[in-house]
């Protein structure tokens, strides 16, 4: 904790504050992104585990935002229709949460900014990761565990979510909720799971609460341009910000 209270204390939460506002406007966007482009903005100048504890607060809140967009009813239908993606998923979250302090940092960098690299490239090359045509309950409850599991060691749970919903072509207005209802239970079960952890504590959760406003003031922007331009234009520019996110968490994983 040495970190916030350090001679740099200021820069860094400063630096917090700026990487949560571009986290928030991307997720306002296209639904996803904010705990990948956090933890990788945060994680180049602190711990991976602290970096995981400031997440968890702006990602519950924002999450709840887009959930209920649309209002509580239509937020209560996504959650039955993907309840087994969300079962499994938190089982899986649940139990991977209680292993991050003993997976070593540079392998936990490694382990999420693959993915994200490898599943960013193959967008931006037209190559989205999807489900087969008609997929079912089996093939929901496989990419609700790697969800979870990603989710429970980094707060990442984005890319196997996306592929989920792209595979049966849902509309965007219900994407953007799907998306807020599936990560928004998710980062209730992220909250349980890091108090139980001890990553997320007397010492670590204010620097979470001081994310908050910076994040949902992003969101609020990330909406506005979601309500008025091209949307596919947002999600390359998206894919392109993960991408270079991805890869400075594979770098760091690597060379430190």
């Amino acid at each position: 904790m040495e970190t916030l209270f350090g001679a740099d204390a200021l820069w860094i939460l400063s630096f917090g504050c700026l990487i949560a506002i571009l986290a928030g406007t991307v997720k306002g966007v296209v639904g996803f992104g904010m705990p990948m482009l956090l933890i990788s903005g945060l994680s180049t100048v602190m711990p991976p585990d602290l970096a995981l504890a400031g997440l968890i607060m702006p990602t519950l809140l924002t999450n709840g935002w887009q959930a209920l967009r649309q209002g509580f009813s239509a937020a209560w239908e996504s959650v039955r229709k993907y309840r087994v993606f969300l079962l499994v998923g938190l089982v899986f979250l649940l139990g991977s949460a209680q292993v991050v302090r003993a997976v070593p940092s540079q392998a936990l960098l490694l382990g999420i900014g693959a993915p994200i690299v490898l599943y960013a490239l193959a967008s931006l090359l037209g190559y989205p990761l999807r489900l087969p045509a008609g997929a079912g309950a089996r093939a929901e409850a496989a990419i609700g565990a790697v969800a979870g599991f990603f989710g429970g060691i980094s707060g990442v749970w984005g890319p196997p979510t996306v592929a989920m919903l792209s595979s049966r072509d849902t509309e965007k207005t219900e994407q953007m909720r799907v998306q807020g209802v599936i990560y928004g239970l998710g980062a209730v079960a992220l909250v349980v799971a890091h108090v139980t952890s001890g990553v997320l504590n007397r010492e670590t959760a204010p620097f979470s609460m001081i994310l908050i406003a910076p994040a949902m003031a992003g969101m609020w922007i990330g909406f506005r341009i979601q309500d008025r331009l091209d949307q596919v234009t947002f999600r390359r520019l998206t894919f392109l910000v993960l991408l270079l996110a991805g890869a400075n968490l594979v770098r760091r994983g690597l060379w430190g």
